[in-house]
């Protein structure tokens, strides 16, 4: 199971990208926020069909949860209106390992500490330079971006 479950992130991995691609070319006709609006909008429409005909829980239980819970659908609007803004100033892939750098940061962070009754693995060697590793790519890949802007005129089409 643990490989599907790996194939499965992998796959959400490419569909992130191509929406952050697509809302960063979106975001400069429509504008930041109303792209990112129309992301949610389109989203709540397909999640209530899917409730509709697949939900198994009781979405009245929201109500109940406690209501630092409920800040997660804040978080997920803000990085998704953030990674709009950045896509066309820096790229897709600067933009996704940026932020794939932050949620290596704040996980390890988490698991370290065991924050919202996640399972506590603390921080390691091994840890600790996957993240620097990750550091250093960025900092390679963002130079390669600034210098292919600099030498190739990019062209909206």
């Amino acid at each position: 199971m643990g490989t599907f479950m790996i194939l499965f992130t992998f796959l959400g991995g490419i569909t992130l990208s191509a929406q952050s691609s697509i809302n960063g070319t979106l975001s400069r006709k429509t504008g930041t926020i109303e792209t990112t609006f129309l992301t949610f909008a389109t989203g709540t429409m397909f999640l209530a069909i899917f409730i509709l005909f697949f939900g198994q829980g009781n979405i009245l239980a929201l109500l109940e949860a406690p209501k630092w819970q409920l800040s997660a659908a804040f978080l997920g609007t803000l990085y998704l209106l953030l990674t709009v803004i950045a896509v066309p100033r820096i790229g897709v892939i600067a933009t996704n390992i940026a932020g794939i750098i932050g949620q290596l940061v704040i996980g390890i962070v988490i698991d370290n500490f065991g924050w919202f009754n996640s399972l506590v693995i603390p921080l390691d060697t091994k840890r600790a330079f996957s993240l620097l590793f990750m550091i250093i790519a960025l900092y390679f890949i963002y130079k390669g971006n600034k210098r292919s802007r600099e030498e190739i005129p990019v062209q909206h089409r």
